[in-house]
């Protein structure tokens, strides 16, 4: 039967697909043979139907034991786990029954069967991969995900709908805002969010012996290949390497061949026998086609030395390579190569040197930023808008760099609320930076900090921004740790204000230097004055409002009593005076991120929430 060109999870009433039901497919636990299965159209989801007309009694029990063991994974007051999960999303860790699943399934049988063989200490090390220590209080067993799917990703949903079907045998719909991105103008039929969940479930079906999910996602990466971006290929060559899937290597294979991806990416992200097929089939093609193109091996030489050495984090030897030879480093498209591969830091040490376009598209029609927007990292984004990057170039498809975060982007990511203090999703804040940079309107520059606290005395200066700095990364972990990168000032000393101390992780200020000379002090402070100035810049730039909050509170409060505040000062109807007054405080910082978003609304036609929204608890005072 031709596949299904469906690519979204199959409705409630059909669990898995082309009409077969679950108990068609089921793999047999381990342990003596089993009874044949039930033909198809008779397994649980006909006798779901049948039951309403005086069906099979074993119909119905078959579901109602689905029903029943369904309510292990969904009743929070029924937690009869006995081991846990940890998996790379992060959060607390999801409770597992090893009794179902080492029935279900040989790997977890065969896992937890040597641990019991072995005893639990020896058992660790005889089942191999996967177990963590165990809990000193709980005494359970404790999993960790990467362990135990250590050739790809696994994610909390995806792990949670594999277990939905080892505990009930249905392979329930996946929640839409997680196989749906965050662009409003997108089908979200082959989007990337829908292919990660696929190919993390493909990696979970394919390492725990599930044979009938293996052949299920087999179809649905099918499906997606012909139908995406060619950079969404590549995840699904990937797991079909893994799983041995030879119609999904083949096919990929061939599409990726046809594209227009460019030499150095296949080397960098794909299996090296998948690069050399790939290659040669391209040469076959172009010798059919008479169109051989000539390379110039010195050139090629000498572009992959600047990219070795920007893989070794070596600026300095970068400049050099570009001193022996008349290659630039747009020549190698070093900075396109950056911004896809390497540490923000190396990003930023390349565009000190002033020698790239930062505008440049390579070969495909994407400048750097592009890139940057691809890999979704907020500090090499922001590095490349502070030089000038144009954020409303397009690609050659007419997309820009907004448009591809946001199709990276899960619509649950994007809308999902964050608790003050907590850290933001990268995703959700690549966009944020991009959707500022897009509406942002040219202005004199101004003077970074307006406080009137700001006197000419340095050492006044330094508290303000001190406490300015310590201030927003309590309010906004996550823009300040950006922010203060990009400026950066964490390679500068910390001045001693009152909340430096507090924000500090040891609690402890820089020790004088009695041998230090005031010209030396001088320029140690005037340095670090100047990296918390270039802080306030960007964060006035990127993140206003949550600046214009930061300024009525030092402003207003911090002149009057923050010494008092911090220290506790004064009678007990004062300290709940003052709580009361930071509370309503609080409560403006925490409403900046909205009317960001609000004025951002042009960009979007999905209702967005800030990364610092408003916790219940501070919402029900």
């Amino acid at each position: 039967m031709e596949p299904s060109s469906s690519i979204t999870f199959a409705s409630s009433s059909s669990y898995l697909s082309n009409g077969s039901s679950p108990c068609s497919v089921a793999l047999p636990p381990p342990g003596p043979p089993q009874t044949p299965p039930l033909p198809a159209g008779q397994g649980w989801g006909a006798g779901v139907a049948a039951a309403g007309s005086g069906g099979s009694v074993e119909a119905v029990s078959l579901n109602r034991l689905s029903k029943n063991l369904e309510r292990l994974l969904l009743d929070p007051d029924l937690d009869c786990s006995d081991a846990d999960v940890d998996v790379p999303d992060g959060g607390p860790p999801v409770p597992i029954h090893r009794c179902i699943l080492a029935a279900r399934s040989d790997f977890f049988y065969d896992l937890f069967a040597a641990r019991g063989r072995a005893g639990a200490a020896r058992g660790d090390a005889a089942a191999g991969a996967g177990v963590a220590a165990e809990g000193a209080a709980s005494g359970r067993p404790r999993y960790k995900m990467e362990d135990l799917v250590p050739a790809g990703r696994v994610g909390r949903e995806a792990f949670q709908a594999f277990l939905g079907y080892l505990y009930t045998g249905k392979l329930r719909p996946a929640p839409v805002d997680v196989v749906s991105c965050a662009d409003p103008v997108c089908h979200h039929d082959s989007c990337p969010p829908a292919i990660r969940s696929a190919v993390e479930l493909m990696y979970a079906a394919c390492t725990f012996k599930i044979p009938e999910l293996t052949s299920l996602f087999q179809r649905r990466l099918l499906n997606f290949v012909d139908k995406t971006l060619v950079e969404d290929v590549i995840p699904i060559l990937e797991v079909a390497s893994h799983s041995g899937l030879t119609q999904v290597i083949d096919k990929c294979i061939q599409r990726i061949a046809r594209s227009d991806l460019d030499d150095i990416s296949l080397d960098k992200e794909l299996p090296p026998e998948a690069v050399d097929e790939i290659k040669n089939l391209r040469k076959k093609s172009q010798t059919a086609d008479g169109d051989t193109f000539i390379s110039d091996p010195v050139h090629e030489k000498r572009v992959r030395r600047i990219h070795r050495a920007l893989d070794s984090d070596d600026v300095e030897l970068v400049k050099l390579l570009l001193n022996e030879s008349d290659i630039t480093l747009d020549d190698a498209n070093a900075l396109h190569y950056a911004a896809s591969y390497c540490d923000p830091k190396v990003v930023s040490e390349l565009l000190d040197l002033a020698m790239a376009n930062l505008n440049l598209k390579n070969s495909r029609g994407y400048t750097a930023l592009h890139l940057a927007a691809m890999r979704r990292e907020p500090a090499i984004i922001m590095c490349l808008l502070n030089k000038g990057a144009n954020v409303s170039q397009l690609t050659a498809d007419g997309s820009s760099a907004i448009g591809i975060c946001r199709r990276l982007t899960r619509a649950k990511d994007y809308n999902t609320k964050m608790e003050q203090g907590q850290e933001s999703n990268k995703d959700r804040l690549c966009i944020d930076i991009l959707e500022r940079e897009m509406m942002r309107n040219p202005m004199a520059v101004e003077d970074a900090v307006t406080s009137p606290l700001l006197a000419d005395d340095l050492h006044m200066k330094l508290l303000y921004l001190e406490n300015r700095v310590a201030f927003a990364r309590l309010f906004f972990p996550a823009e300040a740790k950006v922010a203060m990168q990009i400026a950066q000032a964490d390679t500068t000393e910390e001045f001693g204000g009152i909340v430096a101390v507090a924000a500090s992780t040891s609690g402890k200020l820089r020790e004088v230097d009695l041998n230090e000379t005031p010209v030396t002090q001088n320029k140690r402070l005037r340095s670090r004055v100047d990296a918390l100035m270039k802080t306030v810049e960007l964060g006035r730039r990127y993140f206003p409002n949550c600046s214009q909050v930061l300024d009525k509170f030092l402003e207003d409060d911090l002149p009057e009593g923050l010494d008092q505040f911090y220290l506790q000062r004064g009678t007990a109807d004062e300290q709940k005076v003052k709580r009361m007054r930071f509370c309503e405080l609080k409560e403006d910082v925490l409403k900046a991120f909205s009317k960001d978003k609000a004025e951002g609304s042009v960009f979007s036609g999905l209702s967005s929430s800030s990364s610092c929204s408003p916790p219940q608890k501070y919402a029900q005072r």
